[in-house]
């Protein structure tokens, strides 16, 4: 019966990743305080108390095991589906690749996810600026955290770019490490961009305007025997 219970209840409310904890708990404190000043600011202490929660919240996901299959590293809208150059630091060249780039709001959860299962072939950190991450230049200008990916016999890169609100990226994953496709690697706090860059032969299976779920939409296929999916806004 409890445990039936306790199963409702996470249905409804997902699991707060432990990365949130440390905010969480400044802002319960700020809002007792701000109750103790003036009980409406500790209200509205309360309300931003429960979005910093909402914010960290880290849903269970069911990922797709093919070892062909690239998963949306984050929730989000597909911004792009377009040819790019990867950023330098991975050691890629200058040959453009197909790029889907997954635009996250600030309502959007933020635990990043690898699109493919592998091993982590390269991480590179860039500082940069903080421009509105929804931007093509964000790519290239904004502050940015690269990883390489070694899947079979291919290589799949997925970057983590901070936005306009965002100022801080973290990443657990280490160089080295091997990974399940869809596995939790980092987040960006507060409003980002994560893109992903595939090899040559990779058949996309999204569009431009699709929302995307981290660790379950698939974006590609990297056998290239998948059939291009066309779609239709409604």
């Amino acid at each position: 019966m409890i445990s039936s219970v306790i199963d409702s209840i996470r249905k409804f409310i997902p699991p707060i990743h432990r990365e949130g904890y440390p905010f969480i708990g400044i802002a319960f404190v700020a809002a007792l305080i701000l109750m103790l000043l003036w009980e409406p600011l500790g209200w509205i202490g309360f309300i931003l108390t429960v979005y910093v929660a909402y914010f960290f919240r880290d849903p269970i996901r069911v990922t797709p095991l093919s070892g062909n299959l690239v998963v949306s590293p984050a929730d989000g809208v597909v911004t792009a589906v377009d040819q790019a150059v990867p950023p330098p630091e991975l050691g890629l060249g200058r040959e453009k690749r197909t790029r889907i780039s997954i635009f996250l709001s600030v309502f959007n959860v933020h635990v990043n996810r690898v699109p493919v299962g592998g091993t982590i072939e390269r991480i590179s950190y860039r500082p940069g600026k903080f421009l509105n991450a929804d931007l093509d230049k964000a790519s290239e200008d904004n502050e940015r955290n690269s990883l390489l990916i070694k899947t079979g016999d291919h290589q799949v890169a997925v970057v983590q770019i901070a936005g306009l609100i965002a100022r801080r990226i973290v990443c657990w994953a280490k160089e080295g490490e091997t990974l399940a496709p869809g596995a939790r690697f980092g987040l960006i706090r507060f409003g980002s961009r994560l893109d992903v860059y595939l090899p040559a032969g990779a058949v996309t299976t999204t569009s431009v305007g699709q929302t995307a779920v981290g660790g379950e939409t698939v974006l590609a296929d990297l056998s290239g025997k998948a059939e291009s999916i066309t779609f239709r806004q409604d």
